[in-house]
């Protein structure tokens, strides 16, 4: 099931939209439709989003970018846990 959706965009947006369609070779519209189904993607399913506001940081973009902050931190023990195993300090 598909639905019709009119928007009115900034300059700015649009002129970013039709690049990016004029080198895809898609419609200004196909390519939309593609960066709102990644953007409702990333909303799905978000075990961290329960967490988004209940405790203060230091780190302002931490409910954006949390999925990388803990790819780093578990790259970070991976390393770590690499080092102990090969005698490595």
């Amino acid at each position: 099931m598909t639905h019709v959706l009119t928007i009115e965009l900034p300059e700015q947006v649009y002129e970013t939209l039709l690049r990016t369609a004029n080198r895809q070779g898609q419609r200004p519209e196909a390519v939309a439709v593609q960066w709102l189904a990644t953007a409702s993607e990333s909303q799905i399913d978000d075990p961290f989003e329960q967490f988004i506001g209940a405790f203060s940081s230091n780190v302002a973009d931490w409910a954006d970018q949390h999925d990388e902050y803990i790819g780093q931190g578990l790259v970070t023990q991976l390393r770590e846990s690499e080092e102990t195993y090969h005698g490595e300090s």
